[in-house]
């Protein structure tokens, strides 16, 4: 049984009002509930504006949504968590680190978005590239996803095989990388988790892919949950599909100790 769902996301980047996503994760049975906008303390120029036009800037509106959470808190009787989504970019690791020391999160997430500064779920990022360089660009993530485990800085590792929501990067993805994926995280603190954000729609797989996931389980990694819901609406199905998931895998998903 799901008691905590560790990702979802509020209007403080791209979800929806706080209020109504702790009545839905209510709705759903479940125990408690983490808000873990994106955030991004390293991105610079156009990258930064876009950023911004975007609404993602929990770095500089964290102090505000904590209020929203205390008060959420009074309202329900379930757990509501103040964490977040941070962009691990190689390089910035301590930057990172101050920003997570000063905001004292609940808990964190960090999630590899982008190779080289190309998002890689933006398909247009690849659409022109040859097979080569789309080999290129994967083999990047998982060198990214893998020394994001080995700086410790997060409490989770979000959607662990993201390049394979892209189309123009699905199926480049390798036994040597889930190999280095699933060595890095059995030596780490850093949890991945059970992502469900795409399950139900166009992807229509949870994250770790089946391949990968079995990879992480040889080497004796442990699971969190993420609905990686945005909207009241997708809790409830995407907790259902992960209840279903973990039964039949009969894994147990673990929980954060903050």
């Amino acid at each position: 049984m799901v008691r905590y769902d560790y990702h979802t996301h509020s209007n403080y980047s791209d979800g929806y009002f706080i209020p109504a996503m702790v009545r839905a994760a209510e709705a759903a049975g479940l125990d408690g509930v983490g808000f873990a906008d994106h955030c991004n303390v390293t991105a610079e120029g156009e990258a930064r504006r876009r950023l911004d036009g975007l609404g993602f800037a929990l770095d500089e509106t964290y102090h505000r949504r904590r209020e929203g959470i205390e008060w959420a808190r009074t309202e329900t009787d379930i757990e509501v968590f103040d964490a977040v989504e941070m962009d691990y970019v190689p390089g910035h690791e301590d930057d990172i680190a101050a920003f997570l020391e000063e905001a004292r999160f609940d808990y964190a997430l960090g999630s590899v978005h982008s190779v080289e500064g190309s998002d890689v779920q933006w398909s247009e990022n690849f659409v022109d590239l040859d097979e080569a360089a789309r080999r290129e660009v994967v083999d990047g993530y998982y060198d990214i996803l893998a020394t994001l485990a080995e700086t410790e800085l997060f409490d989770i590792a979000a959607h662990a095989d993201l390049v394979e929501r892209t189309p123009e990067l699905r199926g480049y993805s390798t036994v040597d990388h889930y190999e280095q994926a699933a060595a890095a995280f059995a030596d780490s603190a850093t949890v991945p988790e059970i992502n469900a954000g795409r399950v139900l729609d166009d992807y229509g797989e949870f994250h770790p892919a089946p391949d990968l996931l079995d990879t992480f389980r040889d080497y004796g990694v442990e699971f969190v949950v993420g609905s990686d819901s945005h909207r009241p609406e997708e809790i409830g199905g995407r907790i259902d599909a992960l209840e279903t998931h973990l039964d039949d895998l009969g894994i147990e998903p673990a929980t954060i100790e903050f």
